[in-house]
């Protein structure tokens, strides 16, 4: 099993508080916040909405944090929470689309052909994610107990990450994804022992 994929301030350019400070007075430098994390993130909405709407979130989830920037907590050194808290938001904008997504998912599970070697690994974790008992199991989740199950699995945040992005105390994560998790283990069945 490889290590999980992980965004990180390169070397010299400062955490990313220092770099949203510094983007208030010299806008240009917001750009190192997308090049740390727009991958991730778009991968994360590609995961909960699909590839069509990832490219347009993805971006709208920059533009809504460039805009807000003047409001980001400067105690907080990484970016990441904040700018999946924002995607989550995105997503719980087009929540009914991924419902019905999960539930047409559920009833094909037939998956397309992928020409490069990297797609192919997408395709695979994403076929692997959306098998169809899994999809139906996702859509019949609580929005919340879908958004704190999808950011620990697919974003790989923390319990404390999870909490900052959506706003709830870490308690809350827990037991939400413990709910998530017996949840879709009753209609995944032994195949979903690794939840």
């Amino acid at each position: 099993m490889t290590a999980p994929l992980q965004d990180s301030a390169p070397p010299g350019e400062g955490t990313d508080a220092q770099v949203i400070e510094a983007s208030r007075r010299h806008p240009d430098r917001f750009g190192a916040v997308f090049d740390r994390y727009f991958v991730s993130i778009h991968r994360y909405i590609d995961v909960r909405l699909g590839s069509s709407a990832a490219d347009d979130l993805a971006a709208e989830t920059f533009l809504r944090a460039f805009r807000g920037r003047e409001r980001f907590d400067l105690t907080s050194s990484s970016a990441r929470p904040w700018l999946y808290g924002i995607a989550s938001n995105l997503v719980a904008e087009h929540r009914r689309g991924e419902a019905r997504r999960y539930r047409a998912l559920a009833r094909s599970a037939e998956a397309e052909e992928i020409g490069s070697h990297d797609e192919r690994v997408v395709q695979r974790v994403s076929a692997a994610v959306m098998q169809p008992r899994l999809a139906a199991g996702l859509a019949r989740l609580s929005a919340g107990d879908r958004d704190v199950l999808l950011l620990v699995a697919c974003a790989q945040l923390s319990y404390d990450e999870v909490a900052e992005a959506l706003g709830i105390p870490q308690g809350t994560v827990g037991s939400r994804l413990n709910r998530a998790r017996k949840k879709l283990r009753k209609i995944i069945g032994p195949a979903g022992e690794a939840l």
